[in-house]
């Protein structure tokens, strides 16, 4: 009789012992769907470290573990957690999914005055095709098909100068800041540097194995960055002529490019869909950004703060210059956007293929004036197109160049109010249209 109540003290610990390795393999289930986020694959895992351990109660586990709901599981978790005086961060947890699940906030956009125009500069006899304003904001520039660079005073609009040295047409221009030097390329293939006060060529680089599309000068060093349909981007030495690096990886031309004094001190935005971030010191590539779906041909970065925006004919994509990390996205006008420019009022002008010119407003990307540009007499309907285009130094006029053979200057509207021009923005829809368009 001893012999047989011991036998059965036994078998009862035993099915207790059971009992307890069933609860405590259930609790670690539990625990481990919560934490993944996937209870059908927590619970085979936590089944087979269960059966590895003791064979023998595998089968009566299993039917144990698959009748576990996983909201009663996860409140006996949570229940756990209370007990053992963790209710802290039952609370946070809670509140960090409310925080995931909850809607983005749109950011109210800020009242800018319409842009309407001012000024119509005939004087090329081809497409316009590029523009820089001197540092002074004195007088701009303008490159055309037509080979020639025109110099216009910038309150008058009057034509100063005629600058012809290149044998095909003007792609790209720049200025310096530190000397009187304008940068001019080309199809030709060239780099040409003129002297401002002798009106003549100084220096040509040589090196692309095609045209070049565009120009960009450093703000504080001597040296200029190119790029153009070789697929490839250009540092030169300016007083040397010396090529000092050459920036490959991408697969199409090069059609814009940003140059600044901080870390990415080049961005490129290509024809294969990409835009680049470079180290300027070793040469290299830091980021590339693949999310747009179409060819980059327009950058510009904001003067007040650390961002830069891309257009393609996809949308237009705001970005950190530092990690290149995504900011926001703004819907286009659905066809190829040839220009881009940001002044210091935050107001983002994108012009399009199809002469479409809209302003958004940088913080929000809201667009708050759209209209279509309009060619000038004897043109035909299909040149109402917009090329390129720049702000002046103040941020109070805009210089665009279309396929007119024409430059226009924009400046706001003076006698506009907010009553007169009210901001058209409703929260809900720009709630959505942020959520839909957040990559």
């Amino acid at each position: 009789m001893a012999v047989l109540a011991t036998a059965a003290a036994r078998r009862d610990k035993a099915q207790q012992q059971r009992k307890d390795d069933q609860r405590e393999a259930a609790a670690a289930a539990a625990a481990a769907a919560a934490a993944d986020a996937s209870a059908s694959l927590s619970r085979p895992l936590a089944l087979e470290d269960q059966s590895q351990k003791d064979p023998a109660s595998a089968q009566t586990e299993e039917t144990r573990l698959v009748a576990v709901d996983p909201k009663s599981a996860k409140r006996e978790r949570n229940d756990r957690l209370r007990r053992l005086g963790a209710a802290d961060f039952v609370e946070q947890e809670s509140r960090a999914l409310q925080t995931r699940r909850k809607a983005p906030e749109p950011i109210k956009p800020e009242w800018h005055a319409p842009w309407k125009l001012h000024k119509v500069l005939p004087g090329h006899l081809g497409w316009v095709r590029c523009v820089a304003v001197d540092p002074s904001n004195r007088f701009f520039f303008t490159g055309s098909a037509d080979r020639t660079i025109i110099c216009w005073d910038l309150a008058t609009g009057e034509r100063k100068l005629t600058l012809t040295a290149h044998s095909h047409g003007v792609r790209g221009l720049a200025t310096s800041a530190k000397y009187p030097y304008l940068f001019s390329v080309g199809e030709d293939k060239t780099v040409k540097c003129w002297d401002l006060e002798t009106n003549r060529v100084v220096r040509d680089y040589h090196g692309h194995l095609q045209g070049v599309h565009c120009v960009a000068m450093h703000p504080t060093l001597d040296v200029i960055v190119t790029g153009g349909r070789d697929a490839a981007a250009r540092v030169w030495d300016i007083r040397t002529r010396k090529e000092v690096h050459l920036l490959t990886g991408h697969e199409d031309s090069v059609e814009s490019l940003i140059v600044q004094s901080a870390d990415p001190q080049i961005i490129t935005g290509s024809m294969d869909k990409t835009i680049k971030l470079w180290d300027l010191a070793a040469g290299k590539v830091l980021t590339t950004l693949t999310n747009h779906k179409k060819g980059i041909r327009a950058l510009t970065r904001n003067p007040r703060e650390f961002s830069f925006a891309s257009g393609a004919a996809d949308c237009i994509k705001k970005w950190q210059c530092k990690d290149g990390r995504f900011m926001l996205n703004m819907p286009g006008p659905g066809a190829i956007i040839n220009a881009l420019s940001v002044n210091s009022s935050n107001v983002l002008f994108s012009g399009a293929q199809d002469g479409t010119m809209q302003f958004w407003d940088w913080a929000s990307g809201h667009c708050f004036q759209s209209f279509r540009t309009t060619p000038q007499p004897g043109s035909l309907d299909s040149e109402a197109c917009v090329l390129a285009s720049a702000f002046d130094m103040t941020g109070s006029r805009l210089i665009t160049c279309e396929a007119d053979k024409s430059v226009k200057i924009w400046r706001q509207d003076r006698d506009a109010t907010e009553e007169s021009f009210p901001l058209q923005w409703d929260r809900d829809a720009a709630a959505k249209a942020l959520l839909d368009n957040r990559y």
